[in-house]
C-alpha cells in the first residue's frame, strides 16, 4: 500500500513538474514560425516557436518536432524544410497550420513559392530559411532537427509575430 502511494505521489509530482515547466516557458517570448516540406513523402507543414539559431559556420538551426505530430513522419522522409517566420499579419496562418486543418487547406491560405530545397515558402514571411536536415537529435517526445541553412529570403520593413504568456503579440520598429 505505502509502495502504490509513493508511486501516485511520484507521478503526481512528475505531472505537477511538467505543468510548472509549461507555466514557465509562457513566460519565454518566441517568434512564430511555419515550418515546411515538400519532397517524395509529399508536402507537410506546422506552426512552431522552438526554433533557434545554432551556429553560423555552417549556417544552422535547430527545430523541434514531436515524434507524436501527424507531420512527423513527412519530415523525416524528406529530410528538407523551411522556417517561415510569420509577420503579424499572420495570425489566422499560424492557428490553421497549428490545428487540425487538412494538409490542403493549410497551403490555401498564404501566398507560397520554392527556393532550392522546393520546400514550401511562404512569400510574405518575415524571413525564410530554406534548409535540408543534417542531424536529428531524439530528447523525450521530441527530435530536434539540426538544419543547414541552404538559401534564405528577407523582407525588410515587415514585422514580426511573437508568441508570448499563451497569446500573440505584434513586434514594431521604433526609429
Amino acid at each position: 500500500m505505502a509502495e502504490k502511494k509513493q508511486q501516485t505521489k511520484a507521478v503526481k509530482s512528475l505531472t505537477e513538474t511538467q505543468q510548472q515547466f509549461r507555466n514557465a516557458m509562457s513566460h519565454l517570448a518566441a517568434a512564430v514560425n511555419v515550418v515546411t516540406t515538400d519532397g517524395v513523402a509529399g508536402r507537410s507543414g506546422f506552426t512552431a516557436s522552438a526554433v533557434c539559431s545554432v551556429t553560423d559556420s555552417p549556417p544552422t538551426l535547430l527545430v523541434c518536432l514531436n515524434r507524436n505530430a501527424s507531420v512527423y513522419s513527412v519530415f523525416q522522409e524528406n529530410q528538407v524544410l523551411c522556417v517561415n517566420t510569420l509577420a503579424q499579419n499572420h495570425q489566422q496562418l499560424s492557428n490553421v497550420f497549428g490545428g487540425r486543418t487538412p494538409m490542403e487547406e493549410r497551403f490555401a491560405q498564404g501566398s507560397w513559392h520554392q527556393l532550392c530545397t522546393g520546400s514550401p515558402v511562404l512569400k510574405d514571411a518575415v524571413v525564410a530559411f530554406d534548409c535540408q536536415i543534417c542531424q536529428i537529435v531524439s530528447v523525450g517526445t521530441h527530435d530536434i532537427l539540426c538544419c543547414q541553412i541552404l538559401e534564405t529570403q528577407m523582407n525588410h520593413g515587415t514585422q514580426g509575430l511573437i508568441y508570448f504568456d499563451r497569446a500573440y503579440h505584434n513586434l514594431t520598429r521604433h526609429p
